[in-house]
């Protein structure tokens, strides 16, 4: 822990949470020669993009929240000169399915022809691959046009219609609901089922939603890098934040851990951030106060008005396994299968009525979810025992599972649903996966489970969502301001992933809280 000062200073800029986007923020700011204090209420850095050995004794470093990298520019990695690799994944999905009563797939990846033949096989002809080559095409084409203006100052909704320059991806994306694009792309109850996938990782909305809530987060899972591509982080996410505190540090920024912000004061001209440590009770001064945490924390923070709740819809699952299970598929080698996203109980109609049962009040009956393997992709995770004995990592991120359902009973509720989702993972293996789970030194299964509850009470992410809030539209809109990252109070911004154009894992809106507050200096 790095305390700062005990009496009263004054900095350019304090940053209230040592997340990724704050320390984005701080090593800019500290670069550009600015004096920087992060208060961070945790003992570490890193907020959801931490790599932990969550089982005892076990030396395997998971990426135990956030998981995969596709909205990181590479800009910023060059910009604050990051060590931090990302590696491509061989496979982009597998789907498992019985057909006629035979076990079968979708493998998506491992080169064209082999995607071909997998569709192919699994609808009887080439109609779906080639409605799949054209629906990416134009999906990629908004992604090479959109991705870039994320860290630019806020285009118009005009300004972004004209760049994207394609009426038609306008109207899939941007205007109706992304379920229409998908029925009228696609015939396949599978194939539309793995497209709708990306429009609700994190948001809990059907595909046919009128509040486009799943649009805003389809465009955010097929823009990244400009390709849509998701990658492995080299080391596991920690590897991430770990490199941006040390350049954060190196540009001369001080990062207090355990020292939790609890009240901000802006008059429009400086601001104070009082704080609290083991040390007892201090107060910082500062020209702009970022503020890397939920647009909920910063209101309790100003003492505004708090925003409409946030509610989150996943179910997080960590595992470590002693071999890959054996798939029920003759024709796939589990090794392919699990390096991308495996799909499970994820088709059309499945998501539907998944979405239907949480919606009214119920666990879904086949709870949706999709799985990968780091390991497969980054065999530095783990240690060198684990590694010999050929262990692998699994990641399971299930959908419609939002935290209205875990009110009355948070740990009865996720164990109930846990049992329910790996059931349906087991109906498409050749071994149940209990088998292949590792202990760890005490003896206990190496698996882990956390509910939208878990992830407020451990992360203070509001509702368990992992976006903070809805997703917003990458353009500007009432109130948004030049950058998307300022708020009511002149002075203080809001750098964390509910600010416009964030979510995920990008470093985005520390990038533009950073930018805002140069160009507020200039002037």
């Amino acid at each position: 822990m790095t305390p700062p000062p005990s009496t009263l200073r004054t900095y350019d800029a304090v940053i209230v949470g040592g997340g990724h986007n704050g320390l984005v923020a701080a090593a800019y700011l500290a670069r550009a020669g600015r004096s920087v204090l992060v208060l961070e209420r945790l003992d570490r850095t890193g907020g959801a993009a931490v790599s932990t050995r969550p089982f005892a004794g076990v030396d395997a470093r998971l990426s135990r929240y956030s998981y995969l990298v596709s909205l990181l520019p590479k800009k910023i990695v060059r910009d604050l000169g990051l060590d931090f690799r990302v590696r491509a994944r061989t496979v982009s999905s597998y789907t498992p399915v019985e057909r006629a009563g035979r076990p079968t797939g979708l493998l998506v990846g491992g080169g064209e022809r082999r995607t071909r033949e997998s569709f192919a096989r699994l609808t009887g002809s080439q109609r779906e691959y080639t409605a799949w080559q054209r629906f990416y095409a134009m999906t990629g084409h908004v992604a090479q046009r959109v991705f870039p203006t994320l860290t630019e100052p806020l285009p118009t909704r005009a300004e972004l219609r004209r760049r994207v320059d394609d009426e038609a991806a306008w109207r899939a994306l941007f205007e109706e609901p992304v379920g229409v694009a998908i029925e009228e792309h696609f015939a396949d109850d599978l194939v539309r089922g793995v497209a709708l996938t990306d429009a609700l990782i994190g948001t809990f909305a059907d595909a046919h939603d009128p509040s486009l809530a799943q649009n805003r987060c389809f465009l955010y899972h097929v823009i990244g890098g400009g390709t849509g591509a998701w990658d492995v982080p080299v080391g596991g996410m920690g590897a991430l934040t770990d490199a941006l505190a040390g350049a954060a540090r190196a540009a001369g920024a001080v990062l207090a851990t355990g020292h939790e912000a609890v009240r901000i004061d802006a008059d429009g001209h400086t601001a104070e951030v009082t704080f609290r440590s083991a040390d007892g009770e201090g107060v910082a001064a500062a020209r702009h106060v970022l503020v890397n945490a939920s647009p909920r924390e910063l209101a309790a923070l100003t003492g505004d008005a708090p925003p409409a709740p946030a509610e989150g819809a996943q179910l997080k699952v960590n595992m470590l396994l002693t071999r890959l299970p054996r798939l029920r598929d003759p024709d796939t080698d589990p090794r392919e299968a699990f390096a991308g996203t495996f799909h499970i109980a994820e088709g059309y109609e499945q998501l539907a009525a998944a979405y239907a049962g949480a919606a009214a009040g119920e666990l879904p009956a086949a709870p949706p979810s999709e799985i990968y393997c780091h390991s497969l992709t980054d065999p530095t995770i783990l240690g060198p025992g684990p590694a010999a004995k050929g262990m692998h990592t699994l990641t399971l991120f299930g959908l419609h599972a939002p935290a209205r359902l875990f009110a009355r009973d948070n740990d009865a509720v996720r164990e109930e649903l846990l049992r329910s989702t790996l059931a349906q993972l087991d109906a498409h293996l050749a071994e149940p996966l209990a088998d292949c789970l590792a202990t760890d030194a005490d003896g206990r299964p190496c698996i882990e489970a956390r509910s939208p509850l878990d992830l407020e009470r451990d992360l203070r992410l509001p509702g368990g969502n992992i976006f903070h809030r809805e997703l917003s539209w990458p353009h500007a809109q009432e109130g948004t301001g030049h950058w998307g990252v300022e708020t009511g109070r002149a002075g203080v911004l809001l750098c964390g992933a509910g600010a416009v154009r964030g979510g995920g894992v990008s470093g985005v809106p520390g990038h533009n809280a950073a930018m805002a507050v140069l160009e507020r200096d200039r002037t």
